[in-house]
């Protein structure tokens, strides 16, 4: 009897430790509901605000915007001439180079070969961009995005057609690798069109226009 008693006993302790059980597990449940809801349905919840989405300007408008910012001509300080050290073969290469991101960006212009071929002369000599004047003209043609010179990453290149101002182009080269400069636009390193309106316009100095680019050198006017 006393077996019995024992195993009887034990069967009751072992049904209130099971109902006990479920009742934790049903608390927990609730508990976790109750959560649930006043997550969903808090009034005071602040709800995720969508980024409001950007138009892009219209060509007028960003030649309107591009017309208020001022050129500031006291920042634009004559730069150096450049003087090329390496051989004949790297000079022509470099020439080569310089005449294709002048023909590329300006055409046929004159003015603007000369222009852009200063930039790229400029950016050479500052940091944080490569020391040669090909790399300079190539630098990120390798991404889709985030290249200097949009010709060396759109297609461009694979379209490239005779034209009549490579003549002119290469010789206007040779003269920039001689030392000629475009004072123009001073020591600018950033340029753009003025139908567009780039992310960076406003970090940047406005120094110059030629024709319808406009140039830029690092830092705020006020400095």
């Amino acid at each position: 009897m006393s077996r019995r008693r024992a195993i009887s006993s034990s069967r009751r302790r072992g049904a209130r430790r099971h109902s006990a059980a479920e009742r934790w597990l049903l608390l927990i449940g609730i508990v976790t509901i109750v959560i649930l809801f006043a997550g969903l349905f808090d009034p005071w919840r602040q709800k995720p605000v969508r980024p409001a989405k950007v138009e892009p300007l219209s060509m007028a408008a960003a030649r309107a915007s591009n017309a208020a910012v001022p050129i500031v001509a006291r920042r634009r300080v004559r730069a150096e001439p450049y003087r090329f050290r390496g051989g004949p073969a790297a000079r022509e290469q470099a020439v080569e180079c310089l005449a294709t991101a002048a023909l590329y960006e300006a055409g046929d212009d004159r003015r603007g070969q000369r222009a852009v071929m200063q930039v790229v002369l400029n950016r050479v000599r500052v940091a944080g961009f490569p020391k040669t004047v090909c790399g300079v003209v190539y630098q990120g043609f390798t991404r889709t995005t985030g290249c200097q010179f949009s010709f060396t990453c759109d297609g461009s290149l694979a379209r490239r057609t005779v034209h009549l101002g490579w003549g002119a182009a290469r010789r206007h080269a040779r003269q920039a690798l001689a030392g000629r400069v475009f004072a123009d636009i001073g020591r600018a390193t950033h340029y753009h069109t003025d139908w567009m309106v780039p992310y960076w316009r406003d970090s940047l100095v406005k120094v110059a226009r030629v024709d319808t680019h406009l140039f830029y050198v690092r830092g705020r006017s006020g400095r």
